[in-house]
């Protein structure tokens, strides 16, 4: 047997403004809620029932890239179609981009998608296996989602 990503696990300073984004513009079910004051969660889900993000409203300030933990959370939408249908919904939503538009993870690669920050700055990727060709390369000799 070998392991598989269960859920992700986030650290949300505010959870009513991160449960919004991820429910509401990234299309998120909400599955369970905690409520008690100093042990708010949410458990988010793509249609079953098990959770694929969780918020944990247990931080202060913003995500900081420049030390150890979680670089990015990357989603996939089947298609370059539903990438730029994400990228529609957050751009009307006012996220912050790290690149203009959908790029290609790679020179030459069919494979892209776009790059922004949730609320609270953590990186996130939603990205399509092909219809990416001829999309910008932010970085023609490393991966792009590596370097965000």
């Amino acid at each position: 047997m070998s392991l598989r990503a269960a859920h992700t696990g986030l650290n949300v300073t505010d959870l009513d403004r991160s449960l919004a984004f991820y429910r509401d513009v990234l299309g998120f079910a909400l599955l369970a809620e905690g409520k008690e004051e100093g042990r708010r969660y949410a458990l988010l889900g793509d249609g079953g029932d098990q959770p694929v993000v969780t918020l944990w409203q247990q931080s202060e300030g913003g995500y900081d890239a420049g030390r150890p933990g979680l670089h990015h959370l990357a989603f996939t939408a089947g298609s370059i179609e539903r990438v730029r249908a994400y990228e529609s919904a957050l751009r009307a939503y006012g996220v912050d981009f790290h690149h203009e538009g959908v790029v290609a993870h790679r020179e030459g690669a069919a494979s892209g998608g776009i790059f922004f920050h949730d609320p609270d700055g953590i990186r996130l990727e939603i990205s399509a296996t092909e219809g990416a060709e001829g999309a910008p390369v932010p970085h023609e000799s490393a991966p792009t989602c590596g370097f965000f």
